[in-house]
């Protein structure tokens, strides 16, 4: 493993968006700008000199960042060539917001439907081109005169989403960004497919950066390139394919949600549900998420060291909680992130990885209810937006005029199989894990089903007896806009502003 690490190329970090690695976290000052072009070759100009901040270390550490993503549609709009365009996968080609059938496995029905959406939802309101703005405290509003001077020219602004800082807690009031993939920088996972029979957190590179091998061992596909379409060599040669120019290599995907929650609507519903004890009402908030509003875990931390995690409170997995008792099954960071492995836990040897494998392990196969782990990761880089609501304040029904919620970023190299996965079957799901008709308490729109048997309802299991059943959820957060973007690596964006040979 440790030869084949040594002779893999070594990451180009000036070729990759720093939101990549490093997430600007410092910069707790943000805005993405949503825009559309209205003139192809001045846009291209703006992006040949955007200062786009890389991935590379720098001392002393930058005060501002500069990340920049595009759409299919922007892409075209910006003179890429549609086969260009047509290399990458069908979702980010065909967007978020497609068909009706694609709204109903993101769950974007009712207030959700993308027809009510202030962005994104129709052709004309796509985005082509997000601009995202980081800067330390202070600094937000001259960096932006400074990284936008000439893009007018060629660009129109379609959406302003600004963001707030909630000092690492979430409107609901529960600390967040807790748990995320480590991503293999060093490449010393084996670049192939390997099962794994315990929960890992370390992710191989390609689930999120096109152009590496993935957990399976395999490329995923984008535009790879003849050489005489790139005469000047500003891409990088492909792995996989070295008389390629890879267009894709170094980039994500990267999928964003305008997120509003309704935080006076959550906490009134469950005070209620707890009728006014504030203890009870703590409880039954905490077992929804699956975290305590501090972060730590329902589960409590283990002693056993997870390859990748550093963070003591994400030191467990629910392998002793089958059924439930300490963290619901349909808790929201287990629906997100369920902490398994390729096969249910079982004893060592042969004949255990025989009988679960082949099925003959009936609690093996009682178990082995949810799609692996590390094939669904996302890294989120999202931020939060509009005031902070105290309880007391949401209790009392107050709500913000401007409104208050989550814009919803995260990265992957995989956009069916990681975001739409998880959103479809873990969080929009009502099967999960083989629950019973009830989506993600949290972020479900809890509507019927089409025959009309509903979805609204939050199950807690009881060591002796039924479960203890919340139903009537109303809709907490809804949908305000949402599109695919691609994040290209710095090689092409170069290539992008300089247009086609």
């Amino acid at each position: 493993m440790a030869e084949a690490a040594m002779n893999r190329p070594a990451i180009d970090y000036e070729d990759i968006q720093g939101i990549v690695r490093f997430g600007h976290k410092r910069m707790t000052q943000a805005c993405f700008l949503l825009l559309r072009v209205t003139d192809a070759r001045a846009a291209r100009a703006w992006l040949a000199n955007a200062r786009v901040t890389s991935a590379m270390t720098q001392e002393p550490a930058p005060t501002t960042a500069l990340q920049i993503a595009f759409t299919s549609s922007g892409l075209r709009a910006l003179g890429v060539a549609d086969d260009i365009v047509e290399g990458f996968s069908t979702e980010f080609i065909v967007g978020m917001s497609s068909d009706p059938a694609h709204s109903r496995r993101l769950g974007d029905l009712g207030p959700n439907d993308p027809a009510h959406w202030q962005w994104g939802g129709t052709p004309d309101a796509i985005p082509h081109v997000m601009v995202m703005l980081y800067a330390e405290p202070g600094g937000l509003e001259a960096w932006g005169i400074e990284a936008l001077a000439g893009a007018e020219e060629g660009l129109e602004q379609l959406a302003c989403l600004t963001t707030s800082d909630m000092d690492g807690v979430e409107p609901f009031g529960f600390a967040d960004g807790i748990s995320q993939p480590t991503l293999d920088w060093q490449r010393k996972r084996a670049a192939r497919d390997e099962e794994r029979e315990d929960y890992t957190n370390l992710s191989c590179l390609g689930e999120f950066l096109l152009g590496y091998p993935n957990e399976y061992g395999g490329y995923t596909d984008r535009p790879l390139l003849d050489a005489a379409r790139d005469p000047d060599a500003v891409l990088a040669p492909a792995e996989d394919a070295p008389d390629k120019a890879d267009f894709g290599r170094n980039g994500s995907y990267l999928v964003l949600r305008q997120l509003e929650q309704d935080v006076s609507g959550f906490w009134r519903f469950i005070d209620a549900q707890a009728q006014g004890d504030p203890a009870d009402r703590k409880r039954l908030a905490e077992a929804m998420v699956g975290r305590m509003m501090d972060g730590e875990p329902l589960m409590g931390r283990a002693n056993e060291a997870i390859d990748g995690e550093d963070d003591p409170r994400n030191t467990f997995t629910y392998r002793d909680d089958d059924r439930g008792l300490r963290c619901p099954i349909g808790a929201h960071i287990r629906r997100s992130n369920p902490r398994n492995a390729d096969l249910p836990a079982g004893p060592p040897g042969f004949i255990s990885w025989a009988a679960r494998t082949l099925g003959f392990d009936a609690r093996a196969l009682a178990n082995d209810l949810v799609a692996s782990t590390r094939f669904h990761r996302l890294l989120r880089r999202g931020r939060e937006y509009g005031p902070g609501v105290s309880l007391s304040d949401a209790l009392s029904g107050h709500t913000p005029q401007e409104g208050t919620g989550l814009h919803f970023i995260c990265l992957g190299a995989n956009i069916a199989r990681q975001f739409e996965f998880v959103q479809s079957a873990w969080l929009a799901g009502i099967r999960f894990d083989g629950s019973r008709d009830e989506s993600d308490p949290l972020i479900g729109n809890h509507l019927p089903r089409a025959d009309g048997a509903a979805t609204d309802c939050f199950s807690m299991p009881v060591a002796h007896g039924p479960d203890q059943r919340v139903c009537g959820l109303p809709q907490f957060v809804t949908v305000l806009g949402g599109a695919y973007f691609f994040l290209p690596g710095l090689r092409a964006l170069r290539y992008i502003a300089k247009g086609e040979p």
